[in-house]
């Protein structure tokens, strides 16, 4: 238990920015969720206006440190060989 003044204020902060970060990840795993829905069962028009809001998800996470931003860029190039499948497939 801490005892300090500021070491019981670090303790508030990093629950707060905790909880923050996990509802950032939330977001961006929800959205990202939906989007393999949209691969499996809607249009390539659907998926790709999806996926557009999802790298603006990520980049935003990634900025704001709940993530790396070199994990926001793996999620988009996995996710974006997904749509290149499926533009395969319909073709």
């Amino acid at each position: 238990m801490a005892h300090s003044l500021s070491a019981k204020k670090r303790i508030r902060q990093n629950t707060k920015r905790r909880a923050l970060n996990r509802w950032r990840k939330a977001g961006f795993r929800a959205s990202i969720k939906a989007y393999r829905e949209t691969i499996l069962h809607g249009s390539v028009e659907d998926a790709q206006k999806q996926l557009n809001g999802i790298y603006k998800l990520l980049d935003q996470v990634a900025a704001k440190g709940a993530i790396h931003r070199n994990t926001a860029a793996r999620y988009k190039a996995r996710l974006a060989v997904r749509l290149n499948h499926k533009r395969s497939a319909a073709a």
